[in-house]
């Protein structure tokens, strides 16, 4: 496990800020006020092609343990292609959901449809943030609040508006029926 370099910094945090825009600051430096000490931030750290979300303490714990050994630590933001590409995985949506810049909401006849895979169309949206441009990062909500995954919108709020109601608003990235379609092959190294 060790550190991410230059390059792939700047990859993860540009697909990270294609999510949470401005506060993306928070999930690097948050703010302390109840006095914690630098051991508790929270770090990249990169172990075979995957990024992990991981306190500094337990990341430097971890140096102990041979890589051979070490199968995972903290969660899973995503991992890296061999181009050089970064791919969110579903773990990563409780890190990112919370620092959403922009965020749409499924009505109940539109989760399961979402959650099987598919893209969200119009007749599915309960609502949507407002001004969100085209394909911008957005995470996908229930009625309830409760994060479902996370897309790619289709066309800008304006646009949306205007169109018909089979049309697709988002683009799916990901979504929690990943955690039982893909068992198998979601956490293999």
């Amino acid at each position: 496990m060790r550190a991410l370099t230059d390059v792939e910094t700047q990859t993860l945090f540009s697909k990270l800020a294609n999510y949470t825009g401005r506060s993306l600051n928070q999930l690097i430096a948050p703010t302390t006020s109840n006095g914690e000490t630098d051991e508790d931030r929270y770090v990249f750290r990169l172990h075979e092609s995957r990024v992990y979300y991981v306190r500094l303490s337990l990341a430097n714990l971890a140096t102990s343990i041979a890589r051979e050994n070490l199968l995972s630590l903290g969660t899973c933001l995503g991992k890296f292609t061999k181009t050089g590409k970064f791919r969110l995985h579903i773990t990563a949506l409780d890190v990112i959901a919370p620092h959403a810049r922009y965020k749409i909401w499924v009505k109940p006849n539109g989760e399961m449809p979402f959650l099987y895979g598919g893209n969200i169309v119009k007749a599915h949206v309960g609502r949507w943030s407002e001004d969100c441009p085209e394909h911008q990062g957005v995470v996908v909500l229930g009625m309830d609040d409760t994060p479902l995954g996370f897309g790619v919108t289709a066309r800008s709020t304006a646009e949306a508006r205007k169109m018909d109601p089979t049309g697709i608003v988002t683009f799916r990235q990901g979504d929690v029926g990943e955690y039982l379609r893909e068992e198998d092959t979601l956490f293999v190294t």
